[in-house]
């Protein structure tokens, strides 16, 4: 007997576009593009993200399906400039927050400043129309979660470069680890205060506390811990 072929493999689904297809070059178009993005933020805090459609967005800002498609080919792409736009704004409060001074205020102004971003992080997501269920969207949907990756590897950057000057002692990799597990439990606190009924003070100064006691472990080359790191 000739052998049973096999069943063919499915085809996994290429993931969907996120780029925008168009950027507005008049005012008009730009009111249009902004009503767009109002309207979709609005809309998802309405109804959810499951239940976000672009024809819904259509309906709601009075507008045609090929009008929406000149600038968002679908769903996806909507909420990934709404996610870039949110993570825009949390991370503009990190460079208030987090600097050199700070370091060498000892822990006791690390520790006060974490707990100032976690809360600053907080209120730009609070202030965000949507803002919750954009966050739980660039966490949920696999074509979205890059949005949220690559924001975190920049800031990342940012506060790796800020502690090689705080820390001159401590090695570069170990930097950057410490900078990306800090950035990723920042935000992981501001997603466990939406979805559930804490204390927002009461989370952030916990948080803060831990982070700044490890960064108290953290060595520099001369044996002095962030207690007695001083700004060059």
């Amino acid at each position: 007997m000739p052998p049973t072929p096999r069943p063919m493999p499915p085809t996994r689904k290429p993931p969907p576009s996120l780029a925008t297809k168009k950027q507005p070059a008049q005012q008009r178009a730009t009111e249009t593009y902004e009503r767009i993005l109002d309207v979709t933020a609005q809309t998802l805090a309405d109804v959810g993200i499951e239940r976000l459609s672009t024809n819904l967005v259509c309906e709601r800002a009075g507008l045609s399906p090929p009008a929406l498609y000149r600038y968002f080919p679908n769903k996806y792409a909507l909420l990934s400039e709404l996610g870039r736009r949110l993570m825009k704004r949390q991370n503009e409060r990190v460079d208030h927050w987090i600097t050199l001074e700070v370091f060498s205020g000892g822990v006791g102004a690390l520790e006060a400043a974490l707990e100032g971003l976690i809360l600053d992080t907080y209120e730009a997501t609070v202030q965000t129309m949507g803002g919750v269920w954009i966050m739980r969207a660039l966490r949920a949907v696999p074509a979205l979660q890059q949005v949220r990756l690559d924001s975190h590897a920049a800031v990342t950057h940012e506060q790796a470069t800020l502690l090689a000057k705080a820390l001159p002692g401590v090695s570069p990799a170990e930097l950057v680890l410490v900078s990306r597990i800090v950035v990723e439990l920042i935000y992981a606190t501001v997603e466990m205060i939406f979805d559930e009924p804490l204390d927002v003070k009461a989370v952030a100064r916990t948080v803060a506390g831990m982070l700044s006691s490890h960064l108290t472990r953290i060595r520099p080359g001369d044996g002095r811990a962030v207690e007695s790191v001083r700004a060059p």
